[in-house]
């Protein structure tokens, strides 16, 4: 009998090559705006894998993935680093349990943002990534601000996802896996809540609150096969993309 274990689903990646299919990944998810957007890696060792400035997360490869350090100086590779890095730095310097950062665009995730509102969870995939989402007035400086930046990680307390008001969004998770099921499931969320909203529907939700505060404690990591799947779309649309 069959049974799945990741090993069985697709091959193994390093840290490098997961960011990369992370990135692309998401790009189809709709965190797709251009050359906004960082991904980064908390490596243990004082340093930070990230995507460089000037490529989009559409056409990234491993051999252009920079090594940082908290302090922003590139460690390893030959790209600049983004302009708005110091989000993440300062998340990783006061967040230490924080393995994976993901900060984009996203059309439903931004339009909620630039509402500040927090939009209900209407159905049972839109709260699969499990977290808790906070909303964050991060607009009191410039992006590449470092006490802004620290400011608006401040604000989102212990929260594992944030709606950046007038901004975008961040979403933080121990591992590939699960910060790409949290992104995606966030992404869906404010899309299903803004079309039942345009339908003229109330808002409420018939999901049980039970399922969502169970779900709501999860790390993200137990939907088995998700992550995967994502994984050999994005090798069989690019044979070489871990060359």
């Amino acid at each position: 009998m069959f049974t799945p274990t990741a090993d069985k689903l697709m091959p193994d990646l390093t840290p490098r090559q997961e960011l990369v299919v992370l990135a692309r990944a998401l790009w189809r998810e709709g965190y797709n705006d251009h050359l906004a957007g960082h991904i980064t890696v908390n490596l243990g060792d004082g340093t930070l894998l990230c995507n460089p400035w000037l490529l989009t997360w559409a056409e990234l490869r491993p051999s252009q993935v920079l090594r940082i350090d908290l302090d922003g100086r590139v460690v390893e590779g030959d790209w600049p680093v983004p302009l708005g890095i110091p989000l993440h730095l300062e998340l990783h310097k006061l967040r230490t349990d924080v393995g994976w950062a993901v900060h984009n665009h996203p059309l439903f995730g931004t339009v909620w943002a630039d509402l500040a509102e927090v939009p209900p969870i209407l159905d049972q995939s839109s709260a699969l990534g499990g977290g808790t989402l906070a909303l964050v007035d991060e607009y009191e400086g410039p992006v590449n601000d470092a006490a802004s930046a620290r400011r608006a990680v401040e604000q989102m307390g212990g929260a594992s996802m944030a709606l950046l008001a007038g901004h975008g969004v961040f979403v933080l998770a121990g591992s590939a896996r699960a910060v790409h099921q949290r992104a995606v499931a966030l992404e869906q969320r404010c899309q299903h809540a803004w079309y039942a909203r345009a339908a003229g529907g109330s808002g409420a939700s018939r999901v049980p609150q039970a399922f969502i505060d169970l779900v709501a404690r999860s790390d993200g990591e137990g939907f088995l096969g998700f992550w995967e799947a994502a994984v050999r779309a994005e090798l069989a649309a690019h044979p070489d993309l871990l060359d």
